[in-house]
Parts: C-alpha cells; structure tokens; sequence
C-alpha cells in the first residue's frame, strides 16, 4: 500500500520515485506476478504455490498521477487506485477527469475509500452509513459503477463497520495490517503491507517480498474496536494444524506506545495465547507474529485494534 509519490514533506506517507522503481524492479527480478485486480478472487483462490502481488494506492494524490501513474502506464502494472469522494478535485488531489482517464485503463480498479475519510471507526452506524451511501452514489454518477473494494480509511474497522460494508454489497474490504493475503483470511479485513519512506527502504523491502501467508482458523477477540475497559486485550490465535515448527513462532507489539517482544504460551498445540501487560495507547494497537519457513521464506501475521478513547 501506497499514497504519495516524491513529497518529501510526508515522509509517514511518502515514497521517493526512484525507491518505487526499485521496489517494481524487486517484484520483477523475484518474478512475482502482480495482480489484475479484475481477477482477484481467482488469483487468491487458485495457483496457491505462485507468489503475487496486489499492488494498491490510497487517497488519490495528485503526485500519484503526476509520478507513478506513467511508470505504472508504460509497464501496464495493474493496481487499485482507492479514493475518498471528498477529496476528488481539492488541492493536491487528483480531479475525476484524472481519475477516468486511468480507469479506462484495464488493468486499473478504482476503489471506494469512502466519502470524507475521517476516522468513521469511531463514528456511530448511521453516521458511516451516510457516509458510504454518499461515496457510492458519486461513484455510480462519475464511474458509472461503485467498486467490490472498499479500504477502510486509516486501517480502522469494527465488526459493526465491517457488517455496513458487506450489506453495501462490498465483496472485500482492505485494512492497514501487515500481512499476506490467502484464501482462509476474512474478506473483510485483509491485510496488506504500508509502504512508506522508512518502511520502503530497500533491504526491508526486499524482505517483504520473502514472506508467505500465516494461516489461521481465528482471532480473538474478533472485535477490533477496542474500548478502554478491555484493554489490555487477551489475545489468542488458533492457528491451522499442518503449519510446521508452529512452536517457534515470536510476536512483538507495541503495548504501552513502546514496541517489545510479546510474552506468548501455547494454550494446546496450536492455540497460541498473547499476553499484552500494559494499555495500548494512542489510536491504533499492533501485534505482529513471524515464523520462519522450512522454505526460508517468513511467515507473518499482523493484528492491529483501534484503541477507543471510551
């Protein structure tokens, strides 16, 4: 996941130009296929053994089509493109004659990103129901269609967010998670790796392209909306029983605004428990779990809560 393209000012969402090249010439040289979102679900459901790419944009910035948008034209490499309805056409954004003129494009997708972007998480139902009625209705007017993909702004969902979207006839929902795509994963909240100037450098990046799925049958708790009474939360991963050296997984989190190595117990052969001591403070809460593959490769988990102030 991406957003701007060479403004050096937003080094939190920014990637230098001559970084994404490299990071596209990774993809390339490891001869990863990247992904035609129009066949999603077939790429994620089929060919397991092939290594993909899904390579997607937020927010619509005006230097995403002034400075990726012809590297991704000349190479024609597919990529979803989501946008906040909003925003369309305010300063630094792209405008929808933009915006059309890529969709055309058959390798392109344009996601819905929402109307206004706030932290709707936050908001009660009616309010994100209002909010994602508006954006489908400019997309259906400026588009002709809404999109099956929906990226929830800042990552940030709860079960009642992700049940607004399913009955908005959204077939599947991105978050801001790190981790690999499969076809055990819940739709609605799929993970995908951020990509910016300090997590988009080179080595790390390369590492990236080097990590596999991490399986899971569930997640508890299943609400990711985290109310101050329930946290810290007590974290437990039951995991699928074919994934070998399971007991040498390590999980690391960022309890008490300080990333640490979590204290982890195996509650039964494959459910593992994650005891988080201290609060999560600030917005957001983050779990990530890694397991080296007997193919060399890593697999990875991310987790992430939305810390309510309530």
């Amino acid at each position: 996941m991406y957003h701007r393209f060479e403004e050096n000012r937003y080094p939190s969402t920014n990637i230098k130009v001559n970084d994404f090249k490299k990071h596209l010439k990774i993809i390339e040289e490891s001869k990863i296929k990247f992904i035609n979102p129009r066949e999603f679900e077939n790429e994620l459901k089929n060919n397991k053994l092939e290594r993909k790419i899904l390579l997607t944009i937020d927010d619509g910035f005006l230097s995403f089509y002034e400075n990726a948008w012809p590297i991704l034209k000349e190479k024609k490499i597919p990529f979803i493109l989501f946008v906040s309805t909003r925003e369309v056409g305010a300063f630094n954004y792209m405008s929808w004659d933009q915006i059309k003129e890529i969709s055309r494009e058959d390798f392109v997708e344009i996601g819905n990103h929402s109307h206004t972007h706030e932290y709707l998480a936050d908001e009660n139902n009616e309010i994100i129901k209002k909010d994602i009625e508006k954006s489908i209705s400019i997309f259906k007017k400026e588009l002709g269609k809404n999109s099956i993909f929906f990226s929830y702004p800042f990552g940030e969902y709860s079960n009642d967010f992700k049940e607004i979207i399913k009955n908005f006839g959204f077939k599947y929902a991105l978050g801001q998670h790190s981790g690999v795509m499969d076809e055990t994963k819940d739709f609605y909240e799929l993970p995908r790796y951020p990509i910016n100037e300090k997590y988009g450098e080179i080595k790390r990046f390369k590492s990236l392209t080097k990590t596999l799925p991490f399986k899971y049958k569930k997640i508890s708790p299943e609400e990711k909306y985290l109310l101050q009474n329930k946290n810290p939360p007590l974290v437990k991963i039951e995991f699928f029983n074919d994934i070998k050296n399971l007991k040498s997984v390590g999980c690391y989190s960022n309890e008490g605004n300080k990333w640490r190595k979590s204290d982890i117990k195996f509650e039964n052969s494959n459910t593992l428990a994650i005891k988080i001591v201290e609060k999560f403070t600030g917005e957001r809460g983050r779990i990530n779990c890694s397991l080296r593959d007997p193919s060399g490769l890593w697999r990875w988990l991310g987790i992430q809560f939305v810390v309510s102030e309530k």
